[in-house]
C-alpha cells in the first residue's frame, strides 16, 4: 500500500491584498486578491498586471505576494486569482478547459474597476503562463502585452512531430492530475515506482483519499481530447506583444520552444516577440548558484534568497511592461534576444536581433566506431569526418533495469545539477565522444540528432544527452531530446532542443544514447502494452546505422568566439 499524503489547504490571506469574489459568465465566482501602489500613484487608474494561477493566491510555494508588492512598488496594480475549482475559488475543478472564458470575464471586470485604466498585462510561470495564453485567445482588448515564463500553449500534452514520431509522456503527467486537480486543495503525494503496474499506486491513492481526479480520468486509459481553445487558438486571434522566458534547463522546455518556432513563422506575430533565454530550470534555479546545498541560498526554503532573486526574476517583465502597458520608452529600446550563454566570461545576458544569432553557422559531428577509447567506457566517436565504412550500434532496453534519472526533481534541475559521467558506464546507454577542444567553443541554437533506427520490439523511446565532459572525467548536461517511435525501423531527426553553452578548453562533447530513462519518463514494457498497465517487460535491442548515407549524425549551431 502506497497512500500516505498530506493536504495542502489555502493559506492565511495576505493583510495587504483586498479580497474580491469576482463572479463568471456562469456565477461561479473566483478568488481574487488585489494590490495596488502605496501613496498618490493609488489615488488615479493605472495599468494592471493580473496573474491566474491552481497553486493558491496566497501560498509560500509560489509567493505571488511577495511578487505583487514588487510590482507594485513600480507603479502597478496587481490582482492575483485561484483559478476556478482551486483553493479559495468556486466551481469545477478541471484542467485546461476553463481558462479563455474565465481569462475574458476577469479582464473584463478589471476594466471596470476605479484603480484600473482598462490597460492589462499578464505574467506568470508555467500554469499560469498557460492562463496568459488562454486570455490571448479569448479575445479581450485589454490585454496589451503578456510574459509567459517556462510554459506554453501545449503545456501538459503528448505532442506528435512531424517525422511521425510522438514525444516520450513524462512521468507526472498523471501524477499532476491526481494531486493537484482533484478538488479545491493540492495533496503532497508521490507514487512508488518501483510498483507494476504503474498504475496501482495512483488506484490506491484515490481509494484513501476518497475521491478521484475527474482530469485524470478524463486522459487514462484512454485519452479524450481537450478542447482547449473553445474562441480558436491563441495564435489565430490579434498579436500583442509577448516576452517569453525559456529555461536551458527547464523540463517544459519543449513545450515553449514549440510555440516560439510556430510564432516566428507568423508575419503578425513574429515581430511582436521577444526572447529572454536564461540558464534556469522550471522552478527557477540559475546554473551559477547551483547545486543549491545550503538552505540559506535556497529560495524554496529561505524567504530572504526568494527576496533576493525577485529583480533578477521579475525586472526583465516590469521592464517590458514599461514600454508596452505604460509607453514609458520604445519597443526598439528592447533586445528581441537576450541569453545566457553558460559557462561564458560574462555574467549577464547578451545580446541579438534574432535567435539563433545572426554570424551562427552549422556544425555536423558524425557518429562513428571506435575501438580506441579516451577513458574507457566509450565505444564510439563524434567526428567532423564520416565513417570511411558502413556499421552499427547497438543497445539493450531492459524494462527491468532502466536507465535512471539523474536528478530526483526534474522540474528542479540545477537545484542537485548532476554529473552524469557514471552512466557512461552502463551497458545500456550508447555512447560516443568527440575530441577535447583546442579553444572554446560556443554554442548557440539548435541542437539535432539524425539517425535510421530500428528495434527488436513493436516500438521504442529514445533518448539522448548532450553532455560536456571535463578533464577530470566528469560530465554535465548540454542539451538533451526524446522521442517515441512507434514502429521497428524509422529514420528521424530528433531535437535536443537549444543550447547556450561555450565548451571549454580541453573539455569534449559526449553523447549518450538510451531507451529509459525512469521515473522521469514513462517507462517502455519492450511490448505494445500500454506502459501504466504493464506487469513485466521484455528486453528489446536498439540499432543504429553509423556512415553511409544514412549514417547517424549531429548537428550543433556554434557562433564564433568574437560574437
Amino acid at each position: 500500500m502506497n497512500a500516505p499524503y498530506e493536504t495542502v489547504t489555502p493559506a492565511p490571506a495576505d493583510p495587504s491584498a483586498l479580497p474580491f469574489r469576482v463572479r463568471m459568465r456562469d456565477g461561479v465566482r473566483l478568488a481574487t486578491d488585489v494590490y495596488l501602489p502605496d501613496g498618490s500613484a493609488a489615488d488615479k487608474p493605472g495599468p494592471t498586471v493580473l496573474v491566474r494561477l491552481p497553486y493558491d493566491k496566497s501560498g509560500t510555494y509560489a509567493a505571488l505576494p511577495l511578487i505583487a508588492r514588487y510590482m507594485t512598488r513600480r507603479g502597478y496594480r496587481v490582482a492575483v486569482q485561484d483559478v476556478r475549482g482551486k483553493f479559495r475559488s468556486e466551481g469545477e475543478t478541471l484542467l485546461f478547459v476553463n481558462e479563455v472564458h474565465d481569462g475574458y470575464d476577469t479582464l473584463e471586470w478589471i476594466t471596470h474597476q476605479p484603480w484600473s485604466d482598462g490597460i492589462v498585462g499578464m505574467w506568470g510561470d508555467s500554469y499560469y503562463g498557460y492562463t496568459q495564453w488562454a486570455a490571448v485567445a479569448s479575445g479581450h482588448r485589454a490585454l496589451r502585452a503578456i510574459a509567459p515564463r517556462v510554459t506554453g500553449t501545449e503545456l501538459g500534452q503528448v505532442v506528435d512531430n512531424l517525422d511521425g514520431t510522438r514525444d516520450v509522456e513524462m512521468g507526472v503527467h498523471l501524477g499532476y492530475m491526481a494531486t493537484h486537480y482533484v478538488g479545491p486543495d493540492t495533496y503532497e503525494w508521490e507514487p512508488d515506482p518501483t510498483r507494476r503496474p504503474l498504475i496501482a499506486p495512483f488506484e490506491e491513492f484515490f481509494q484513501a483519499l476518497g475521491r478521484r481526479s475527474p482530469s485524470f480520468d478524463v486522459v487514462f486509459p484512454q485519452e479524450v481530447p481537450l478542447r482547449r481553445w473553445p474562441e480558436g487558438h491563441p495564435f489565430d486571434h490579434r498579436a500583442i506583444p509577448v516576452l517569453h522566458t525559456v529555461g536551458w534547463y527547464d523540463n517544459c522546455a519543449p513545450w515553449h520552444w514549440r510555440d516560439i518556432e510556430e510564432l516566428a513563422r507568423r508575419p503578425d506575430w513574429a515581430n511582436q516577440q521577444y526572447l529572454l533565454i536564461d540558464a534556469i530550470d522550471h522552478e527557477n534555479y540559475h546554473f551559477a548558484g547551483a547545486p543549491y546545498d545550503d538552505e540559506s541560498r535556497d529560495h524554496a526554503l529561505s524567504e530572504d534568497a526568494f527576496r533576493a532573486l525577485l529583480p533578477g526574476y521579475l525586472d526583465p517583465a516590469l521592464g517590458f511592461f514599461d514600454i508596452f502597458l505604460r509607453r514609458k520608452g520604445s519597443p526598439t529600446d528592447l533586445p528581441r534576444v537576450r541569453w545566457h550563454l553558460v559557462h561564458g566570461e560574462e555574467s549577464g545576458f547578451r545580446t541579438d536581433t534574432v535567435w539563433p544569432p545572426a554570424d551562427s553557422k552549422v556544425m555536423t559531428l558524425h557518429l562513428a566506431p571506435d575501438t580506441g577509447t579516451a577513458d574507457g567506457d566509450t565505444p564510439g566517436r563524434l567526428s567532423v569526418t564520416p565513417p570511411a565504412s558502413q556499421s552499427t550500434a547497438s543497445w539493450t532496453h531492459n524494462p527491468a533495469d532502466p536507465v535512471p534519472s539523474a536528478a530526483p526533481n526534474a522540474f528542479a534541475y540545477l537545484q542537485t545539477n548532476p554529473r552524469l559521467h557514471d552512466w557512461s558506464k552502463r551497458g545500456d546507454v550508447l555512447v560516443f565522444d568527440a575530441e577535447p577542444t583546442t579553444a572554446p567553443l560556443d554554442l548557440a541554437g539548435p541542437v539535432s540528432l539524425r539517425l535510421a533506427l530500428t528495434t527488436t520490439g513493436p516500438s521504442t523511446d529514445l533518448f539522448a544527452k548532450l553532455l560536456e565532459v571535463h578533464s577530470d572525467g566528469e560530465a554535465e548536461l548540454v542539451a538533451h531530446g526524446r522521442a517515441h517511435i512507434d514502429n521497428s525501423a524509422r529514420s528521424l531527426t530528433l531535437s535536443l532542443g537549444h543550447a547556450g553553452y561555450r565548451l571549454r578548453t580541453g573539455h569534449r562533447l559526449r553523447l549518450h544514447l538510451h531507451s529509459s530513462d525512469f521515473p522521469e519518463f514513462v517507462l517502455h514494457p519492450g511490448t505494445d502494452e500500454n506502459p501504466w498497465l504493464a506487469t513485466c517487460g521484455e528486453r528489446t535491442t536498439q540499432r543504429i546505422r553509423l556512415g553511409g548515407i544514412d549514417g547517424a549524425r549531429l548537428t550543433l549551431t556554434v557562433v564564433p568566439a568574437e560574437h
